[in-house]
């Protein structure tokens, strides 16, 4: 197993996460910096979402360390492994997931409402992310009343809205057209450069993953850094 580099904002080391007498991590690695995009490629049933949602303490592997910011998330509380998804991770997933009940403008606003801040402020801080997404005219409309491309741009900027140190992508253009997806993968990793966030990126597809600085390939629950590699 490589050792990752020092200096990473999150580490995992030797994860092994079985689903009966399936293996869905066998030992899989990771690192990542601060500001770094890194792209978690494989075929389905690969394990690679199953390694982000252990990376993002979703799922607790069965064995393994994750260290985040100096802390091993392995042996935090739900509830404090709860707090950092709510103040310092972000996530897009592939259909956005936003509430069809609440506008754009509240979908955006409601990771800081979670967090106790107050409407008035919550819905200032989404509106400037929204206008960076480039969907700030949609403020007042609800997701049903939405393209899929604009609908993910909200997505993105409701996890950007929090400051958080790390993005979390899921497929995030899994669902959307090739221009469509263009779109949302330039805007998505110019803003999360800009705040200098770490994004983690699910994706099978070559031109998605063409966006990171480095490619993590997992097959079979295991997992090889391919700049590290060469």
């Amino acid at each position: 197993m490589t050792t990752p580099p020092t200096g990473s904002l999150l580490t995992a080391q030797d994860l092994r996460k079985t689903y009966g007498h399936t293996h869905a991590l066998d030992g899989a690695g990771f690192a990542i910096h601060p500001g770094e995009v890194v792209a978690i490629m494989g075929p389905s049933g690969s394990g690679k979402s199953t390694l982000l949602h252990c990376l993002a303490g979703i799922l607790p592997p069965d064995s393994g360390s994750i260290m985040y910011n100096g802390r091993e998330m392995t042996s935090m509380s739900d509830g404090e492994r709860s707090a950092l998804r709510r103040s310092e991770f972000g996530f897009v997933f592939q259909f956005g997931q936003l509430v069809p009940e609440l506008t754009c403008v509240e979908n955006v606003a409601l990771p800081l409402r979670l967090n106790g801040t107050s409407r008035k402020e919550a819905e200032r801080a989404a509106l400037g992310w929204m206008e960076r997404l480039e969907v700030d005219d949609l403020k007042g409309k609800r997701p049903g009343e939405v393209s899929g491309g604009q609908g993910q741009r909200v997505a993105v900027a409701r996890a950007l809205v929090t400051g958080p140190r790390v993005l979390f992508a899921d497929e995030p253009t899994g669902a959307l057209d090739s221009f469509n997806g263009e779109r949302v993968m330039d805007l998505f990793t110019d803003a999360a450069r800009s705040t200098n966030a770490a994004v983690v990126l699910v994706t099978h597809e070559a031109r998605v993953a063409s966006y990171s600085d480095r490619e993590i390939v997992v097959r079979d629950g295991r997992s090889r850094d391919m700049e590290r590699a060469i």
